[in-house]
């Protein structure tokens, strides 16, 4: 009989084989690599419950790994938590397991959010109230006459679109200098956490990103390797952004994966953009890509040659708070969320 229980120590070897037949060998193997980081060191896990697991007999037939974070609301830190895909076995599949699993993860924290999620477990949401889920704005600033390319066009379409835009690419991709002092760092220092609790009285609604969660995030992870650089002002960081490279099928893109400066410092977040500008350059970028969804943060991005494009990103949010009216949900331009902030990393 299946029965509805928390994941203990012992179950590893269970987790790993329903990852196995549900996701593949290769998830199995991530799951090896990345367990620790996500719920030993994670500081979002401190504290928090175990996992859902549903057993049957020794083995476990669906499970729900989702990442335990901590959330600002309005400068007030709440217990949070980044929804994944329930995993279930296909013979246990249409037996509402996803819905028994997503309404456990969901009631247990102060707000719950999510991206990319399967229909299905959209769905799910669906009928326990979640707002709809809202798209997480994409900006991209081209470098080169290869940046309009795409891989569904045919080659004289895309030669033709690089010719006619490569006077504008031109005047946007223009180097500006810095003015400012930036430099790459391996870790964040305590600093940090006085750029958070600046930046933090004026966000209403973003993960905590003080220097043990950005530590984690981005320069622990055992999958994934980013570039951190620091904005410094009198020997205190005045902002950071975090960007790696990677190659595309029509050309290599630069993604900014995250940022922090004190909303209204127009000129921090300038000057950082301006770092990864030439940092794209020097790795031979075609452009550089951005998710946002602050819109002051937009703003500036748009001044330093960015545009909007159609973005495939969503974004989840659902407070479980008698303050969550449905003008919470409506104003969401002093949100601060990125594409690096989500569970599954891009």
């Amino acid at each position: 009989m299946s029965g509805l229980d928390r994941y203990r120590s012992d179950d590893r070897r269970a987790l790993e084989a329903l990852y196995r037949r549900t996701l593949g060998a290769e998830a199995a193997e991530r799951l090896k690599l990345t367990w620790s980081w996500e719920r030993r060191q994670n500081p979002g896990a401190r504290g928090a419950d175990a996992p859902w697991v549903v057993r049957e007999g020794t083995a476990i037939v669906a499970a729900l790994v989702p990442r335990p974070v901590r959330v600002s609301l309005a400068g007030t830190d709440i217990r949070g938590v980044w929804l994944v895909d329930p995993l279930v076995t296909a013979e246990r599949d249409r037996q509402g397991l996803q819905e028994l699993l997503v309404r456990a993860a969901h009631r247990e924290h102060d707000i719950t959010l999510a991206t990319g999620l399967s229909d299905a477990t959209r769905a799910v949401l669906d009928r326990v109230r979640a707002p709809k889920a809202m798209p997480l704005p994409c900006l991209v600033k081209p470098l080169s006459r290869r940046a309009l390319r795409r891989p569904d066009w045919p080659q004289p379409v895309n030669r033709l679109v690089s010719a006619v835009t490569l006077p504008i690419v031109k005047v946007v991709a223009r180097q500006r200098p810095l003015r400012e002092s930036v430099e790459v760092v391996r870790r964040l220092d305590g600093s940090a956490d006085e750029l958070w609790a600046r930046a933090a009285e004026t966000i209403a609604l973003a993960v905590r990103r003080d220097a043990a969660y950005v530590n984690w995030r981005f320069a622990e992870p055992p999958h994934a390797r980013y570039a951190i650089a620091v904005l410094r002002r009198q020997g205190a960081a005045a902002g950071y952004v975090v960007y790696r490279h990677a190659h595309e099928p029509r050309g290599r893109v630069t993604y900014v994966v995250d940022f922090l400066a004190v909303p209204g410092d127009d000129r921090a977040l300038k000057t950082l953009l301006r770092w990864v500008d030439r940092e794209a350059r020097v790795a031979d970028s075609d452009k550089i890509r951005c998710h946002v969804l602050h819109a002051g943060f937009r703003k500036v991005l748009r001044r330093s040659g960015y545009f909007g494009v159609r973005s495939t990103a969503t974004l989840s949010v659902k407070l479980h708070d008698t303050r969550a009216t449905r003008a919470f949900y409506a104003n969401t331009d002093d949100w601060h969320f990125t594409l690096g902030d989500g569970a599954v990393d891009h």
